[in-house]
């Protein structure tokens, strides 16, 4: 059932039990929409837990001293998630990409909240207050409490959300960054959030090891399709050389991307059991269509895919191919994989 924020904020104010959780290898957008909405709740009186798949990355600890967001244990978890009222999923709309979650999320008889900005949402909820236009779920977030109007939103609340939304919309400058998003942005400043600190509590923490990462996807950095298209590639072998793992790769697709001309630029992680895509374009170019072709989803400029069983040596000419029809202009029809 396709939700509005009014109807939302009936069903948090009407139950007293939750369990918030987002997707694998959550972002900023997931954490910082996660602790703002355990928060607004917190404040209503209601009793939140929050159940992820991943320990939290190191970057956003600094969001979550007190130790809100749990990793999910089944035989800890399981009966908590069969006895609440509801279950806030956010900044996903697939079940698949709750992982360990999964099954005892999709078994369990409480009311399921899908939160979220992205495309095609899976029809596993209950309600889904869904809004693609939205630069992130931390506006949806930001829009549902100040409309519901019962609280201030605090330091916790507003550094929380201006972290989900500073983060995906890449520092305010993507497609989506319109006047209502840096006035959103500024009275969470008002309300206690410290621009200069989260940017350096996200972006300048890094590890020594992530930065060799760096220096070695960098050194994979591909062209290709007269020069309109970018690939950069992390293999299982970098990670253990550097000591570092997938998730430290996230907003690695800027450096494609910032080769003069490019308008496609696609980050390959290798994983253990697979290969993980992210997929970034320019302009009018549907990258999402792209990343569809691939079992996975996003939005117009930015996209990702997870595929298991799969090589590099087996994907990654098969993204290029496709990927260079995009390039072209020739958007073609979505194929099966």
């Amino acid at each position: 059932m396709v939700s509005n924020i009014s109807e939302i904020s009936d069903l948090l104010h009407k139950f007293n039990t939750f369990v918030i959780t987002t997707h694998v290898n959550p972002d900023g957008d997931a954490i910082g929409s996660e602790i703002a909405l355990y928060e607004y709740l917190s404040k209503l009186g209601k009793t939140a837990t929050i159940l992820n798949h991943n320990v939290t990355p190191d970057n956003y600890l600094w969001m979550d001293l007190e130790n809100k967001i749990i990793r999910f244990n089944p035989d800890e978890h399981k009966n908590l998630i069969q006895k609440v009222d509801a279950i806030c999923i956010v900044d996903t709309n697939q079940p698949s990409r709750l992982r360990s979650l999964e099954n005892y999320v999709l078994e369990s008889p409480a009311i399921k909240i899908v939160i979220d900005h992205h495309l095609d949402p899976h029809p596993f909820g209950d309600y889904y207050l869904i809004d693609d236009d939205a630069t992130s779920t931390g506006e949806i977030i930001y829009n549902l409490i100040k409309q519901s109007n019962d609280i201030e939103i605090n330091k916790n609340i507003a550094s929380a959300l201006y972290t989900a939304i500073m983060t995906d919309t890449g520092s305010f400058r993507y497609p989506r960054t319109d006047p209502q998003i840096h006035i959103i942005a500024a009275d969470l400043i008002s309300s206690g959030a410290n621009p200069t600190e989260i940017y350096s509590n996200v972006y300048e923490e890094w590890t020594p090891g992530r930065m060799r990462l760096l220096g070695e996807a960098l050194d994979s950095i591909k062209v290709t399709a007269n020069g309109k298209i970018a690939y950069m590639v992390c293999t299982q072998s970098m990670f253990k050389k550097t000591g570092t793992n997938e998730v430290e790769t996230d907003n690695f697709t800027i450096y494609p991307m910032s080769i003069r001309g490019v308008i496609i630029g696609i980050l390959f992680n290798e994983l253990e059991n697979g290969v993980k895509i992210s997929f970034r374009s320019k302009g009018s170019i549907p990258i999402n269509q792209l990343a569809k072709e691939f079992g996975g989803n996003g939005h117009l400029n930015a996209a990702g895919a997870r595929i298991f069983n799969a090589s590099l040596n087996d994907i990654i000419p098969r993204v290029i191919e496709r990927a260079i029809l995009y390039s072209e202009g020739n958007i073609p029809p979505i194929i099966g994989q």
